[in-house]
């Protein structure tokens, strides 16, 4: 990749690295919905101010828009606040590496993606590692398995969106597509949003944590994921994902003062292994 890609890709997994922690912050006080509201909210608030997003698309392309703005923004964007009620942040991190793995799967069975021997041991890898870590943290309780299954079903989300963004973002540019797909999120998250707004308490620290996840980690770091989807490709993109973990483990053990069995740090190891597997080119 172009060093230009690199800097895209280390800005994108630094802030979705931190965000985890800051939406663990939110939480604190707030309700789950409002953090998950606020997201595309302050994300749309950037993205708008970008000239090139007020761009004009196609109208054959609004379904593929729309399906986006759940399975890119809504549902994932809910689905991770939730889970970390039940799961600690460094889990949700080091679990959403899990998205290469997830966007090959996506790619071949639903998008006719091409697929070589070393890129399917790499899911093989992968499961694996999201295995030994989901299952040593579901052992925790009831509640932790449900927040595991919701990691993973977001990551899954992810997957799919990866292949249907590509394509549009490279037509249209990555600010046009994000524009519309956080008005889509926006629409859809407003009713929890409100709920949530209902039964959450005001803190400095929350607000600021709103700010970083919903400028930094929903505004930003998705503007430049996605010029990376149509950069070079969904699956190379994922790989964004590698550091995501690691940012996401130290910030969680450091300031949240989380700890991870020997399991789950294996389980990491593994899942990033086979994640990196599923970006090789090769036959």
């Amino acid at each position: 990749m172009a060093p230009f890609d690199w800097l895209l890709m280390a800005t994108a997994a630094g802030i979705w690295g931190s965000s985890f922690l800051f939406m663990d912050v939110a939480l604190e006080v707030e309700h789950p919905g409002l953090v998950a509201w606020l997201r595309p909210v302050l994300g749309l608030v950037f993205v708008a101010m970008v000239p090139s997003a007020r761009r004009p698309v196609d109208r054959s392309d609004h379904p593929r828009l729309l399906l986006l703005g759940f399975l890119w923004m809504a549902i994932p964007l809910s689905l991770f606040p939730l889970a970390q009620t039940w799961i600690d942040s460094s889990i949700a991190g080091m679990m959403n590496s899990g998205m290469p793995v997830m966007t090959l799967v996506a790619g071949a069975t639903f998008f006719g993606v091409k697929t070589h021997r070393v890129q399917v041991a790499g899911v093989v890898v992968g499961i694996v590692g999201l295995l030994m870590i989901g299952i040593s943290t579901a052992s925790v309780g009831d509640t932790s398995a449900a927040g595991v299954l919701l990691v993973i079903l977001a990551v899954a989300c992810y997957g799919v969106a990866a292949n249907i963004a590509g394509p549009l973002q490279r037509r249209y540019g990555s600010p046009a597509v994000l524009l519309r797909v956080l008005v889509v999120a926006t629409v859809a998250t407003t009713p929890w949003g409100l709920v949530g707004l209902a039964d959450s308490d005001f803190a400095w620290s929350a607000a600021a944590s709103n700010v970083a996840v919903g400028v930094g980690g929903t505004g930003i770091a998705y503007v430049a994921a996605a010029s990376l989807i149509g950069r070079v490709g969904p699956v190379r993109m994922s790989a964004v994902t590698y550091v995501v973990p690691v940012v996401a483990a130290v910030l969680g053990i450091a300031i949240l003062g989380e700890t991870l069995g020997v399991v789950q740090v294996s389980g990491a190891l593994v899942l990033v292994g086979g994640a990196w597997l599923t970006t090789r080119s090769g036959s």
